[in-house]
């Protein structure tokens, strides 16, 4: 069955909602992106819960005219509004009163998406047929997709796609520094509204899949899980973009091979999965990697000091400093050091004199500041530098390992 999911041969509706969702997971991804570098992530919460007053009000006014209720066209359009009322009140908020941002998020996050559960529920009284269903918009249904419905969610996602990579450049310069921005001209606070623009559209297109609750994981889990393997933007955009991609087509076909399995909370567990991973075993900010330079640098330390330790003709007791020095051909089972040890363990006291020297030699503060008990004295000084210093010194000169 999951196999038969993943190749898009499980039936028509499933492969509809594993291309909606697919096109959603790769908007949001590189929408959230420029969100998560503004710092902002908590925004796209507060405009995703602003969403489900205009879903209710969309669907009683498309009912009072007689019309299909839950034509997921105007509940969208309806949604749409109400995100941006939400958004241009949270602005309002944060730019005319002392508020800080968060507090206005709360602010509209709670009363907009307090006033929704009422209208809910007004719904629900109100004694039409056509209201089944409409709470699938807080967490998302895909049953009985239709193909309009699977096309207004690709539409949406690729249109939004193509904005981003528009105004990709002005806003990553806002992202990292509108302080500069703003001195080059660029309108930052219209930028900035633009992002949320770019940020409310996938809210709404992404209704009908994960709903307006989930949304916001869709948002922000595949930008934090590619900055994890990079530190350059323009890939940061990218991989968010194929995480979120990817997220969506495998949550769906998960969904779709599992009897009764929600899309939406799939589709954002997957995503978590990805990040999981990515926390773990990304080779530079990973935390395996983490471990891993934390234990070069333990044995860095412990060979060093049991060379210093040998030149002093001191004994050794640590049990990791002997078989380090052992295993490195040092020192022999006994402790006695080895003539490559005896060569080794003279460079590393030599190397201490040296910069001690150099560490009270003003002409050479820039080089002093890199000391740190174990970078090697050729790494910062030119080989005329360092017998200049032998010579001021005294005793042998040009000691090399």
């Amino acid at each position: 069955m999951l196999w038969e999911a993943l190749t898009l041969q499980l039936g028509y509706n499933a492969t509809l909602v594993a291309i909606g969702a697919t096109l959603l997971g790769l908007s949001a991804g590189v929408t959230g992106t420029f969100l998560f570098l503004r710092k902002r992530a908590l925004v796209s919460d507060a405009i995703s819960h602003a969403t489900l007053p205009g879903v209710c009000i969309a669907f009683m006014v498309m009912v009072a005219l007689g019309g299909e209720g839950r034509n997921l066209i105007g509940l969208l359009i309806g949604s749409a509004l109400s995100a941006w009322v939400g958004l241009l009140c949270m602005n309002w908020l944060t730019r005319r009163t002392r508020l800080a941002e968060d507090a206005a998020i709360g602010a509209i996050l709670s009363v907009f998406f307090g006033f929704g559960v009422v209208l809910l529920t007004v719904i629900q009284t109100m004694g039409v047929g056509r209201q089944a269903g409409l709470e699938g918009f807080l967490l998302g249904s895909t049953a009985g997709m239709l193909w309009a419905d699977a096309m207004v969610i690709a539409f949406g996602g690729a249109a939004t796609l193509a904005l981003v990579m528009l105004i990709r450049r002005p806003m990553m310069l806002v992202a990292f520094d509108p302080e500069y921005a703003a001195a080059r001209g660029l309108p930052v606070a219209r930028i900035d509204l633009a992002m949320m623009g770019l940020v409310m559209a996938v809210t709404v297109v992404g209704l009908k899949i994960v709903g307006l609750i989930l949304i916001v994981a869709l948002l922000i889990i595949p930008p934090v899980t590619a900055r994890f393997w990079t530190e350059r933007s323009d890939r940061v955009v990218l991989i968010g973009g194929l995480a979120g991609g990817l997220a969506g087509y495998l949550g769906a076909a998960l969904s779709a091979s599992a009897p009764n399995l929600p899309t939406g909370p799939i589709i954002v567990l997957v995503s978590f999965a990805f990040f999981a991973v990515s926390l773990l075993l990304a080779p530079v900010r990973g935390v395996l990697a983490a471990v891993l330079r934390h234990a070069r640098f333990q044995r860095r330390v412990h060979m060093r000091q049991g060379l210093l330790a040998l030149a002093q003709g001191q004994t050794i007791y640590e049990p990791l400093t002997l078989r380090l020095l052992r295993r490195a051909g040092l020192v022999r089972a006994d402790g006695v050091p080895t003539d490559k040890g005896k060569a080794r363990a003279a460079k590393a006291l030599r190397d201490e004199k040296r910069w001690e020297l150099v560490r009270a030699d003003q002409a050479h503060e820039a080089t002093a500041a890199l000391y740190d008990g174990l970078r090697d004295i050729e790494t910062v000084l030119t080989r005329d530098q360092i017998e200049e210093i032998d010579r001021r010194i005294g005793g042998p000169q040009g000691v090399t390992a």
